[in-house]
């Protein structure tokens, strides 16, 4: 990542910190500030973000696609196989991308996920 990269990114970080911080609940801040977390390599950050995120949006697929990355990326991989079985039980489908997201990388090599891999193959046959 370039100079220039990181610096926008702190920008954009400090701004939604700021805006976070006047409305702890505005939903679209979080999900900005924990993106931008994440692409900034602070995980830990990211995680308590999503977990924020997950109380607020318990219905949310994708916020639970999210937080299992966070997990993922923390190394709390058996925290990171519930939350993507909580998202795909929600309706998360997007299985190509699934399959490749790099913040899921060292969640893919765990005994956990194989086992996953089979409720992800069926739910692959039920949509397609």
């Amino acid at each position: 990542m370039s100079r220039a990269h990181q610096r926008d990114l702190d920008t954009r970080i400090g701004f939604m910190e700021g805006i976070v911080r006047r409305d702890p609940n505005y939903v679209d801040a979080l999900q900005l500030l924990g993106d931008d977390y994440t692409q900034r390599g602070r995980f830990p950050e990211g995680l308590s973000v999503d977990e924020r995120l997950a109380s607020l949006e318990p219905q949310n697929s994708l916020v639970f696609y999210n937080l299992a990355c966070s997990y993922s990326l923390t190394g709390q991989f058996d925290r990171a196989v519930a939350a993507l079985e909580k998202a795909l039980g929600l309706g998360y489908r997007d299985f190509a991308w699934l399959a490749k997201d790099p913040d899921l990388k060292k969640l893919r090599a765990q005994p956990a996920y194989i086992a996953l891999k089979e409720k992800i193959k069926r739910l692959k046959k039920k949509a397609g």
